[in-house]
């Protein structure tokens, strides 16, 4: 997938200004956080290791801007070799209307490939610290859409193609919404609603919204 959103209208053009203004904030805010979260990284990696065979950082293949493909890193939370065949079933249930989801998108209370560490690295979003690290490197916002897997950017309708114009994001509209217990299309409605209002004031927003949201622990799973 690598269709630019942009050349068909389908969401206004960004000047070249405005994006280094974004892209600015997110390398101050970052570079500040990194520094600060250095030694707690440092520990919960050495925990993940020790809490479970396998490595501290989840690398997996994710759809950035444009629908260009780059490497997103996690903390490792769940057991070496687990599959997601349940997730694109849910996935592409919830697309189709045959499935609609109970209380948001799949993501079982509990899931036996999550480890014990891993749960609280979730519920807490711990777990995506590392991503702060794709901030750096260009691949991902601090304030985007949900980074989505390459089968699901597949099975998203027409529609939610202008959420790739902008890079994904580590919070956003869907983080501060309800997370988990939203579908999966309510999640693509907030990310083509963050798109088409994206701002700099909308982006501080969404993140002085988020430290909250993970204290009270919105729809984590």
């Amino acid at each position: 997938m690598t269709d630019n959103p942009l050349e068909d209208g389908t969401v206004p053009r960004v000047r070249r200004p405005v994006r280094a203004a974004h892209r600015a904030l997110d390398l101050v805010v970052t570079t500040v956080l990194l520094v600060l979260l250095a030694l707690p990284m440092l520990v919960t990696a050495a925990a993940v290791r020790i809490g479970s065979p396998g490595p501290a950082l989840f690398r997996q293949q994710r759809v950035g801007r444009f629908g260009e493909p780059f490497v997103m890193y996690k903390f490792r939370s769940m057991r070496v070799g687990a599959g997601e065949q349940g997730e694109r079933e849910q996935i592409a249930g919830e697309l189709s209307g045959e499935r609609l989801p109970e209380r948001g998108s799949f993501k079982p209370d509990r899931d036996v490939r999550v480890t014990r560490l891993g749960a609280v690295l979730r519920r807490t979003s711990l777990d995506e610290l590392p991503q702060l690290l794709n901030v750096l490197r260009g691949d991902m916002a601090l304030v985007g859409p949900r980074p989505c897997l390459p089968w699901e950017a597949e099975m998203f309708p027409p529609e939610f193609r202008p959420r790739f114009s902008v890079p994904p994001g580590i919070t956003g509209l869907w983080q501060v919404s309800g997370r988990s217990r939203l579908s999966t299309l309510d999640m693509l409605r907030l990310d083509v609603a963050y798109v088409r209002s994206r701002s700099l004031g909308t982006d501080l927003r969404i993140l002085l919204r988020t430290g909250p949201a993970l204290l009270r622990g919105d729809g984590a799973r």
